[in-house]
């Protein structure tokens, strides 16, 4: 097989998962999934820096999808730049994907070195798509505030999606969200037993 052959990326990511799911993501190793996958463990490390990061191939896209939809969106205001954003974003996981995205997630709950890896790229996510806002003239804090509330958005969606049935697109999860999250914001606080206002 070509050191290079097309789609050795993706063979390794199922591969890996595949393995994490048979027999555990801590009795894995590289050459294991490199195996599993028809390709040498060389190949493994020009994809991956990791096996953490098998799980992990297709972030540095998605960065660009939600970045890339902030920089070019017609919107002039900053909610209707991560509207945008959204949208964008929900183009990324189609139907087919749900089942891979689902035991994928399940892996990655079952181990906290997976966790931690997943909650540092929604950090550097969210920090990405504020960098993208203050380049559309978006202010501190607002730039901030909105990018890691979109990321909340679209992680709450995204948990719903894979979470689910087949039926809903993340899409209108992610509208759903977003409207839930309008609506709390703009409650008016009332009084409650105690004095205390919320």
């Amino acid at each position: 097989m070509a050191r290079w052959a097309p789609g050795s990326g993706e063979r390794l990511q199922a591969a890996a998962l595949e393995l994490f799911d048979e027999q555990g993501y801590d009795r894995t190793t590289v050459s294991q999934i490199a195996q599993r996958a028809g390709v040498t463990d060389r190949t493994f490390f020009r994809h991956f820096a990791d096996k953490r990061e098998a799980l992990f191939g297709g972030s540095e896209r998605l960065q660009a999808v939600f970045t890339d939809a902030v920089a070019n969106s017609p919107a002039t205001d900053p909610a209707g730049l991560t509207a945008d954003a959204l949208r964008a974003a929900a183009g990324f996981f189609p139907e087919d994907r749900r089942p891979w995205a689902r035991r994928r997630a399940a892996v990655v709950e079952a181990h906290p070195a997976l966790a931690e890896r997943e909650e540092l790229k929604m950090a550097v996510l969210a920090d990405a798509v504020a960098a993208a806002l203050r380049g559309r003239e978006v202010p501190e804090p607002t730039a901030s505030l909105l990018a890691h509330s979109t990321i909340t958005v679209f992680r709450v969606a995204f948990g719903t999606w894979v979470a689910e049935e087949p039926g809903r697109t993340v899409d209108e999860i992610q509208r759903a969200t977003l409207a839930v999250l309008r609506s709390a914001l703009a409650e008016q606080p009332r009084e409650v037993p105690g004095g205390r206002r919320r």
